[in-house]
């Protein structure tokens, strides 16, 4: 019997489908801050909604990526066990706002995401802040590689694409960091798309296949590379990320942590296996998902689904009574 045969016969459970409520919810209870100048206040909002939702999930959910250690976040801290100890063991990223600050100033793509696979496959990068990142589509596997010349990589894309260098678009945070990146990517003849924040839905958009984005560069995040190595790997597409220290007590933390530098990190070593999963709701408009609306009596979420393992992603739109919400 064929792999596609087997999952039809035998399906199994898509934990995503329940962990969406949780992003859900804390994009719901983010909507009062959004534009009012307070990221600490969204956050915290987003925070305890997440963290009540999760408790109803049956699994047994360990905090790898989270929102700091324990003493600096007193909820969904780094190792917190989550969910209602039954089911499997996973490991689990979460952030219930990319994008405090596009939240706190009304500006769009802040999104709440949840990222999960089994217990002991996600690398914890939290020793080393930051990391070096490229994402493509599927066209690029085999073809670009992060340690080559950015112009390299974009004529290489290109071609795999066919189409011009000159139509290709790449997605980059906007920082003063990257003034050189962004350089190198003019000067090859692509076009960029400066991200104010949140690479994470950069780079998803990037590696799906009807996406805006044809690649997303830069160094972003730790943390949010490894969850979009959990969207990657349904998406069929390719990340190649390379460690950032911001100096050398830093690397040596993460040399301590058995971490490796010099060394390209693909998506099997940020995440290992193909039962992940990843589910984004948007809090703000953006171009992965729309962000939170409310429409006379109902408040209106759109998220994200993609599963791992059998490659599917699910666009979920819902519909919430206002009063069940704010009353």
């Amino acid at each position: 019997m064929s792999e596609t045969a087997d999952v039809y016969q035998h399906p199994d459970r898509n934990l995503a489908l329940e962990l969406v409520r949780a992003t859900e919810g804390a994009a719901i209870r983010a909507v009062p801050f959004i534009g009012k100048g307070d990221k600490n206040a969204a956050d915290g909002a987003a925070v305890d909604a997440m963290r009540k939702f999760l408790a109803t999930v049956n699994f047994r959910g360990t905090v790898v990526i989270g929102e700091g250690e324990k003493d600096e976040a007193p909820m969904l801290y780094n190792g917190e066990v989550v969910g209602n100890g039954e089911g499997p063991e996973c490991d689990i990223a979460v952030d219930p706002i990319d994008g405090t600050s596009l939240t706190a100033a009304g500006r769009p793509n802040a999104i709440s995401m949840i990222a999960a696979s089994d217990r002991g496959t996600m690398l914890d990068a939290s020793s080393v802040f930051y990391m070096d990142k490229l994402v493509c589509g599927a066209a690029g596997i085999g073809v670009v590689d992060i340690r080559q010349p950015v112009g390299e990589n974009l004529r290489a894309l290109a071609k795999a694409l066919d189409k011009p260098v000159g139509e290709l678009k790449v997605a980059i945070l906007d920082r003063p960091r990257h003034a050189g990146l962004i350089a190198q990517v003019h000067e090859a003849g692509a076009g960029t798309s400066l991200l104010l924040d949140g690479d994470v839905a950069g780079g998803i958009d990037a590696a799906s296949r009807d996406g805006q984005f044809d690649m997303c560069l830069g160094i972003g995040g730790s943390p949010e590379g490894v969850a979009t190595a959990c969207a990657v790997k349904a998406l069929g597409g390719l990340i190649q990320t390379v460690l950032a220290p911001k100096d050398d007590e830093e690397k040596q933390h993460g040399i301590d942590a058995g971490l490796k530098f010099d060394h390209v990190y693909t998506a099997d070593e940020l995440v290992g296996g193909d039962n992940t999963f990843f589910v984004a709701t948007g809090v703000t408009d953006g171009s992965l998902v729309s962000g939170v609306h409310q429409l006379g009596p109902i408040i209106r979420t759109e998220s994200i689904i993609l599963r791992g393992r059998s490659g599917t992603i699910r666009r979920v739109s819902a519909d919430h009574l206002v009063e069940k919400w704010l009353g």
